[in-house]
């Protein structure tokens, strides 16, 4: 630690809320790892997110992204910067905005505060991912191959992962004043830090009065994003969004229907499948990713249509479609869940195709020399146990 270093921890240790400083002084840094080595420089990094310099927290804010959780990694540093992190969220600093440190950072700048709340998020993210396999299977970014490929967590990565799981009720508690905050970024990023938080099988009994907090500011807002967010919400958290189903927005709708489980099934599936016959208008809706969804909105919407469908003839006109559309560069995401949804539990030489699965195929066919619909979706072929190249694909039909 530099002489400038250890004067800005003294200098702002005594302005510190009490958790916050009894952690960061009973916690011994040294004996933790983070991304890069020994975690000796953290206690510096998180006195410095409250630093008057705005660059020096923005530093800060770098590295928590960079070192406490590297690309959604846990450590066993993440969860005491973690505790530390919820500590601050009330400190007056947190009403500061910054511009983000990191070229690539896009956006207006945001308050200190809803900084921490989304990367709180983001670690409950990290944590939630792993413990309900059924759940992981149904987001956009999962891939038949990762339960063959995963591996056995070495015992420093399963100490951190236990330990940011067993921090959630306390990162719940600091996160749940600040959905009802009156800054519509603060109010965003708190939902986007509640929603996997809630979803720990010890919190289901918070969810209820999450829901009526939600419930109330969706009475007060109109603003689409924050109005999706809370549709959203509710319905990952098994909440009956059926009035939603009919909202006047449709990007409020479509998130409404995102939930694993729907009252209303088939109103629910048609607001997607809707939304999927024009996924340009769908993806313009959120051009920066509401939290907790990564990646084009399209994607989000048709893992969730897959998985809400009973059988494949009922995604079958849209999911041929987008196959015929093409677009080499998001196999993964679309072609490949479309081809292991129509073969759900693989493909059976002894049952002859449907004609949804036939027209899929003949899709796949007849794209293949523009887009590699089939070479480039290699590896979900061979996950639905289906022939691996073009000649293959053809002798089926």
């Amino acid at each position: 630690m530099t002489d400038s270093e250890s004067a800005r921890m003294t200098r702002i240790l005594g302005g510190l809320p009490a958790t916050a400083r009894e952690l960061l002084l009973g916690t011994d840094w040294g004996s933790l790892q983070h991304a890069y080595g020994s975690g000796d420089d953290i206690p510096v990094s998180l006195c410095s997110l409250v630093d008057d310099d705005p660059e020096v927290r923005s530093e800060a804010l770098a590295a928590l992204d960079m070192g406490v959780l590297h690309q959604g990694s846990l450590y066993t540093v993440t969860a005491p910067a973690a505790l530390f992190v919820a500590a601050i969220l009330d400190h007056p600093v947190g009403l500061a905005e910054h511009e983000g440190h990191f070229p690539w950072d896009e956006g207006p700048p945001r308050s200190l505060r809803a900084a921490l709340l989304a990367w709180l998020g983001q670690v409950a993210e990290s944590a939630a991912h792993g413990e309900d396999p059924v759940r992981d299977r149904s987001t956009w970014e999962w891939e038949p191959w990762h339960d063959e490929t995963q591996r056995e967590q070495d015992p420093d990565g399963l100490a951190a992962l236990h330990a940011c799981r067993e921090i959630r009720p306390t990162l719940y508690d600091a996160v749940e004043p600040f959905l009802s905050s009156p800054d519509p970024h603060v109010r965003e990023a708190a939902i986007g830090a509640a929603v996997p938080l809630l979803l720990a099988p010890g919190l289901a009994e918070r969810v209820p009065h999450a829901v009526t907090l939600l419930k109330a500011r969706l009475a007060l807002v109109e603003g689409r994003r924050e109005r999706a967010s809370v549709a959203r919400a509710l319905g990952v958290w098994g909440v009956d969004t059926s009035d939603l189903l009919a909202d006047s927005d449709p990007a409020v709708r479509v998130c409404a229907a995102l939930g694993p489980t729907q009252s209303d099934r088939p109103l629910a599936l048609a607001v997607l499948l809707d939304a999927l016959r024009d996924p340009r208008t769908t993806d313009s809706w959120f051009p920066e990713p509401l939290p907790g969804l990564d990646g084009w909105f399209r994607f989000t919407v048709l893992c969730s249509a897959l998985t809400l469908a009973e059988d494949f003839e009922e995604v079958a006109p849209v999911a041929v479609a987008i196959v015929a559309a093409g677009g080499a560069s998001v196999t993964d995401h679309e072609r490949g869940p479309i081809l292991l949804r129509a073969f759900a539990g693989g493909y059976d030489p002894a049952h002859p195709l449907t004609p949804a699965q036939r027209n899929l195929l003949r899709a796949f066919v007849d794209s293949d020399g523009a887009t590699a619909a089939i070479a480039g979706n290699v590896s979900w072929f061979r996950a639905a146990g289906l022939p691996e190249n073009r000649e293959g694909i053809t002798a089926l039909l």
